[in-house]
């Protein structure tokens, strides 16, 4: 389905029912990785996986910022009056929902959110310097947005007030401090390191990321 906001179109598609559950993938992404956690979601809740601007069948706007991508599930949130929504963010959108739920901090129920960095530096240096290689070969909105942002201040973090999972893996292209930091100033955050695992291996395509969230919500 597709649905206007903001000035951009997004597309979406919707399983299941019960309390609405918001999925957010990743940077150059789609829904499509959620394939497998979708079905398990939808045996009890109304799941939205959402492609965010500039990805997969959504429109492409000419620069991509993390807080418009917020304001957009704000905006989504309100569209289709979705009461206590849950939101699951991947990478990017595990920082989309950091700053949807500091900017707007009455729209979700729950937040929980996997490999989400507070800024571009937060990346390993050995990732980070990939990343800026793979931007000089072929500029684009995707690399342009890693590199230059989000700028998340614990200020930010502060705000958050709703009961929130703080995800990574063992191995995360994401530095394990920064991991730590996002949940100390959290107020009601749980933090979890998965064993053994990267940046998107127990997520993209796997069975391993639903017990840990399950694990969050029923506790």
């Amino acid at each position: 389905m597709y649905i206007q906001l903001n000035g951009q179109i997004l597309y979406y598609e919707k399983y299941g029912e019960g309390q609405p559950f918001l999925l957010v993938h990743g940077n150059g992404e789609t829904h499509e990785i959620f394939d497998v956690l979708i079905p398990e979601l939808a045996e009890h809740y109304t799941v939205y996986a959402i492609d965010s601007r500039g990805h997969g069948l959504s429109a492409s706007p000419k620069e991509l910022h993390y807080m418009d991508m917020a304001d957009d599930m704000a905006a989504f949130i309100d569209a289709l009056e979705l009461k206590a929504p849950l939101f699951y963010g991947f990478s990017d959108g595990g920082i989309v929902g950091l700053l949807l739920a500091s900017k707007y901090p009455d729209k979700l129920s729950k937040l929980m959110i996997s490999g989400a960095n507070l800024t571009p530096k937060d990346i390993k240096g050995r990732d980070y310097r990939r990343i800026r290689r793979e931007y000089k070969k072929n500029p684009n909105p995707f690399s342009t947005m890693m590199l230059n942002e989000p700028d998340i201040q614990p200020v930010d973090l502060h705000k958050i007030k709703i009961p929130t999972l703080v995800l990574a893996g063992e191995k995360d292209l994401i530095k394990k401090k920064v991991t730590k930091k996002i949940a100390e100033n959290i107020e009601h955050a749980t933090l979890v390191i998965v064993p053994g695992e990267g940046h998107g291996s127990y997520i993209e395509h796997s069975d391993k990321l639903y017990p840990l969230l399950y694990s969050f919500l029923n506790k």
